[in-house]
């Protein structure tokens, strides 16, 4: 079978019709998130904090798996509004105030949301799954698009790259040694553009796995996973396929990294009083957990590289 460019195959075996966020387990069934357990309490009930500082009261999630942020942010605040998109429907489980917009998958969003107004806007782990073009540099220096076969996975080298996306590489991801690899970030900026411009007024947050210019990796970070284990990229639907993002080329106000972010909004990871635990062992226990899920969430070499860009609308 002929190769066709990786952004197009990674398309379809993530969102087409028989793609793997189209399976009924969705996400959770292949990996733990932040979004997940107590980790994810103890990060809805910050996103929930943000919310009110900033005296927004609708919060949406762009990329929503099967709404399980959603849930704990409705324990964490009940007057939150609260809406999930996702490429399924609306899952059975969510509780009744949750509302759902179903989404063509990728970086193309519903015609239905738009016009977001009071909105914290949430794009987590959204955008290192909007496919884009993989690059390599060639024997003679030039940058060429990357084509792959979607039952085996193997890689050929295709046209070399030009318009906007080599614009967009000269730009952001220079490189010029042979086997250099480049994961084209233009379809990750427009997609946050296209995003951006649904809120009429509010606070936009895209958190992901990320890299800034000065510290791309040379050979890029493609990867993917099936059952909470890492296997070869092979884009035929039974993976997750994923590549961090260019945070810094999104239109920003700010770009911090997770742990400072949460650290700002009282999630520091700092264990309860052991008082506690003669006195109430269970809220101790309770407190312990939290804890340790709020380490999890701003450790080093993990959750906390996390990368936030922010920023304000209207």
């Amino acid at each position: 079978m002929a190769g066709v460019q990786w952004r197009d195959a990674w398309q379809d075996a993530l969102y087409g019709p028989r793609g793997f966020y189209r399976d009924e387990r969705g996400p959770r069934g292949h990996f733990t998130t932040a979004t997940h357990g107590t980790a994810g309490a103890v990060l809805a009930g910050a996103l929930a904090l943000l919310a009110r500082e900033q005296g927004l009261t609708h919060v949406v999630d762009v990329g929503a798996g099967r709404g399980e942020l959603l849930e704990q942010l409705h324990v964490a605040d009940p007057t939150l509004r609260l809406t999930g998109v996702d490429v399924v429907e609306r899952p059975a489980s969510l509780s009744a105030p949750v509302e759902w917009v179903s989404s063509p998958g990728g970086r193309d969003l519903p015609a239905a949301l738009h016009q977001l107004s009071g909105a914290l806007v949430l794009a987590h782990e959204w955008l290192d799954v909007v496919p884009c073009t993989v690059g390599e540099v060639d024997a003679e220096g030039v940058l060429r698009t990357l084509e792959v076969e979607p039952g085996t996975g193997t890689e050929t080298l295709g046209q070399p790259l030009d318009g906007a996306e080599l614009a967009w590489a000269t730009a952001h991801w220079p490189t010029e040694a042979p086997g250099d690899r480049v994961e084209v970030g233009l379809s990750r900026d427009e997609a946050w553009t296209a995003l951006l411009d649904r809120i009429h007024s509010g606070l936009a947050v895209a958190v992901d796995y990320g890299h800034r210019g000065g510290s791309r990796p040379l050979q890029g970070t493609l990867a993917a996973y099936r059952q909470g284990r890492a296997v070869d990229p092979v884009p035929d639907g039974t993976c997750d396929l994923t590549a961090h993002v260019a945070m810094d080329t999104l239109d920003h106000d700010e770009l911090l990294d997770q742990r400072t972010a949460l650290r700002g909004l009282g999630v520091d990871g700092t264990n309860p009083p052991f008082a506690l635990a003669a006195e109430d062992p269970q809220a101790y226990l309770s407190a312990l957990e939290r804890s340790t899920a709020s380490a999890a969430l701003t450790a080093p070499g993990g959750f906390g590289d996390f990368l936030w860009a922010v920023k304000r609308v209207g």
